[in-house]
């Protein structure tokens, strides 16, 4: 039972660390002036809504009645994704690509500690696939960034 009441607090934790994402990408997605970016940025809300939306489902399987619905109000994601206000209100589509990547990188290292978490069956895989989407969207947000640096 208490092993359940982890693998539950580990998903509801990763479902506030996507809402985080989730907010993050939209309102970056409303301030950048390239369309590429635009629609990049809307599709990365758009796939962290979708995730945590998987896993609300997977807590609820494991008894969970009320899953994680919000975004984090403490902690490293929030911070990470609050210093995208600076930017946004900036309009400098580098410095809220800066900020894109530093909310991704606490996403990514949220997850890392997930899979370590020692979980099974269908939670790990879901988790280790939007891992890898994470990691994806990351890297590439990264290389975004530093060809905006160079330019």
């Amino acid at each position: 039972m208490a092993q359940q009441k982890e693998v539950i607090s580990t998903i509801n934790s990763l479902i506030e660390t996507l809402k985080d994402g989730e907010k993050g990408f939209k309102e970056a997605a409303g301030a950048v002036k390239d369309p590429q970016l635009k629609s990049l940025f809307q599709e990365y809300s758009q796939q962290r809504h979708r995730f945590a939306t998987e896993l609300q489902g997977q807590a609820q399987g494991l008894g969970e009645s009320k899953p994680e619905e919000t975004s984090s109000t403490a902690g490293a994601m929030h911070r990470a994704w609050i210093n995208l206000k600076s930017a946004v209100t900036s309009g400098d589509d580098k410095a809220i690509l800066s900020e894109c990547e530093r909310g991704e990188d606490s996403a990514v290292h949220e997850f890392e500690e997930a899979m370590h978490n020692g979980l099974s069956g269908p939670v790990r895989e879901t988790i280790s696939r939007q891992f890898s989407e994470i990691k994806s969207a990351h890297d590439r947000v990264k290389h975004l960034r530093d060809a905006a640096k160079q330019s």
